[in-house]
């Protein structure tokens, strides 16, 4: 179905892609993955025909019919059911031309045709994707002009998937959805019988939808068979294969080049010593495993308070006087808690997060806060306003006025930004990039409480994972609101779902709240969820990351130890054998005291190696479990 061909693509002068090849296997459903930059949204706008390769093709049935989102959202006066139905643009020219014809026999075809591809049923199916999209029969009739952008995206969507086109291409199809709809799309393109190619950072649907992966990596695809998670394997197999091959390399190279540094001078030898040198320019360097050191997150653990943090008493909220979004709220947040809200965007989880970070002021009833409190609140606006102009040391140096630039800096390497990142503008900056940093803004004094509004819209798979380790490393409170299921199960151990004016507890597991919504349920439905003891849940989820920051805590706290005696044991060293170099105070000692000195040194040393290892090695386990 689709072949890439040796495809190259430069930009400014930088290579993005290089000699891409691979050959998708027809009705294959392929996840497109790779790190924020790697080229993935250039290799499908030429797939697309969007762009023009400087080398190579991709290579397309001609029958094919081949779907693909425009980056503008659709707008004017239409409606979106009526967008999406003139998106099967057969249907709507065979019901334009059954209008006009006067040709009898004419007629007769184009209502054989209308009937083959069952064209009577498709207000239905249009229907059915709008609402399973967001849309209630109400929003449906409403012109595009009256919907944000991101709405009008969904309507694009929505026009694609009706569309049924045999490639179906999608970027970051979930971007612009909540959560009941990402789970709604994921299971429409289960049973989506064509060939698909999606650009994703969603693991939960590089798992559940796609039965290839391709990946991309400096500039060249690598196709997997299998989902994410058999992605991980194999390539952690053919990177160990890698590195073991580049080690015996490494070490034939050494082996050849001794031989030639000791013969190459003497005659008898010099036509081995010579083949051999041909041969070290023949060797080709096998590269080392790519890695990110910067792909980091580590947030700064807060001052104890006691509970609770906050405390709603039949709280109302809302925007215009008299008019709350939400009302009757009952509410407790403790320092130890990880809340998801759940419910569809417009239900007012935004409205929620806002109250609770003390940008809206409760309308009615009571809001109890811990006066010390301080609260971390990230948006995509954040993210959006950052000044392009400035680099991140500008941006923290702004909001740490009377810090040390010490301190401004450490703050900037907790997430990545160290040496010449913190002073590159945020223009070159991607989109993870970005999102970091407004996150190591809303962090610099420690807060006690994260709210998180969708942080993962712009990071990659790798960076998902770094930022749940850090936020299962944090020892403050956590509210998120996230489409990625995958972040929410392993962070958050309450969930409150939003709907009908109101926030309520879900006695159900996330697991169950996706059979509700899949099942087509009434989210208010959460009273009837199957109940588990939730309460002893959270005390576990609590205790487990308990137990991670006690173990990191000893292995820093070993690690350091080790680096004091590693130095202490370098200057007895220089005492025992270069006396004139030494301190004044290991100069004064005997050559006795100071050999027992090194050898309570080594000691000392052994007993910190071995608590840094039996810590790093629970600190593994602990993760494994």
């Amino acid at each position: 179905m689709l072949s890439l061909n040796a495809i190259t693509v430069r930009l400014g002068g930088r290579t993005i892609l290089d000699r891409a090849t691979a050959a998708l296997p027809p009705g294959a459903r392929v996840g497109l993955i790779g790190r924020n930059g790697a080229g993935k949204s250039t290799l499908m706008k030429v797939i697309a025909g969007l762009m023009e390769a400087d080398e190579g093709a991709a290579d397309i049935p001609r029958a094919a019919r081949m779907g693909y989102i425009a980056q503008e959202a659709p707008a004017g006066e239409a409606t979106p059911f009526e967008t999406v139905l003139a998106a099967d643009v057969e249907r709507a020219a065979l019901l334009r031309e059954s209008d006009t014809t006067d040709d009898p026999h004419r007629l007769g075809e184009i209502h054989e045709r209308l009937n083959a591809i069952a064209a009577h049923a498709a207000p239905a199916r249009a229907a059915r994707i709008l609402v399973g999209l967001g849309f209630d029969e109400a929003a449906q009739q409403h012109p595009l002009d009256s919907f944000s952008g991101g709405w009008r995206m969904r309507v694009a969507l929505a026009a694609l998937l009706f569309s049924a086109p045999d490639l179906l291409l999608l970027d970051e199809p979930s971007n612009h959805l909540d959560l009941e709809a990402t789970l709604w799309l994921e299971n429409f393109l289960k049973s989506y019988r064509a060939t698909m190619l999606i650009v994703s950072h969603e693991r939960d649907l590089l798992n559940n939808v796609v039965d290839h992966i391709l990946h991309l990596e400096g500039g060249k695809t690598t196709l997997y068979a299998g989902g994410y998670d058999s992605f991980e394997r194999q390539r952690a197999e053919r990177q160990a294969q890698q590195s073991a091959m580049r080690a015996k390399q490494l070490a034939e190279r050494e082996k050849l080049q001794a031989f030639v540094d000791r013969w190459r001078a003497k005659a008898s030898k010099a036509k081995q010593a010579q083949s051999r040198v041909k041969a070290l320019q023949r060797m080709q360097p096998i590269a080392e495993a790519a890695s990110d050191p910067s792909l980091t997150f580590d947030f700064p653990s807060p001052a104890e308070l006691k509970p609770p943090l906050v405390t709603l008493d039949m709280a109302a909220v809302g925007y215009a006087p008299g008019q709350p979004v939400l009302q009757r709220l009952n509410l407790r947040l403790d320092p130890d808690d990880r809340i998801a809200l759940l419910g569809r965007n417009g239900n007012g989880k935004t409205t929620l997060a806002r109250l609770l970070a003390a940008q809206l002021p409760a309308m009615e009833g009571g809001m109890t806060a811990s006066g010390k409190m301080k609260v971390g609140y990230f948006t995509q606006y954040q993210v959006e306003e950052l000044d392009a102009d400035d680099s991140p040391l500008e941006h923290m140096s702004r909001l740490m006025p009377r810090a040390m630039p010490s301190a401004v800096r450490a703050q900037l390497g907790r997430f990545g930004f160290s040496g010449d990142k913190a002073t590159m503008q945020v223009r070159k900056m991607s989109g993870g990039e970005r999102a970091r940093l407004a996150l190591a803004l809303i962090t610099r004094d420690a807060p006690h409480m994260l709210i998180l509004d969708e942080p993962t819209n712009h990071l990659d798979v790798d960076a998902r994972e770094a930022l749940v380790q850090a936020l299962n490393d944090y020892t403050g409170a956590v509210v998120v609101v996230s489409h990625d299921r995958h972040m929410l199960e392993l962070t958050a151990d309450r969930l409150v779902l939003v709907d009908n004016g109101t926030a309520t507890e879900f006695a159900g597991s996330l697991d169950d709240y996706t059979d509700l919504i899949l099942k087509g349920g009434d989210n208010g439905a959460s009273k009837d969820a199957p109940k588990g003891n939730r309460k002893d849940e959270r005390r576990a989820a609590a205790e487990a990351r308990e137990r991670s920051q006690t173990l990191r805590k000893a292995a820093h706290t070993a690690e350091k130890e080790m680096a004091k005696l590693e130095a202490r044991k370098t200057e007895l060293e220089r005492a025992m054998f270069d006396p004139a170099s030494a301190a004044p105070a290991d100069a004064a000692h005997s050559m006795t005291t100071l050999m027992k000195l090194h050898a309570d040194t080594l000691a000392a040393l052994a007993e910190a190696e071995a608590r840094w290892l039996e810590a790093s090695e629970a600190i593994e386990e602990a993760q494994a479990a």
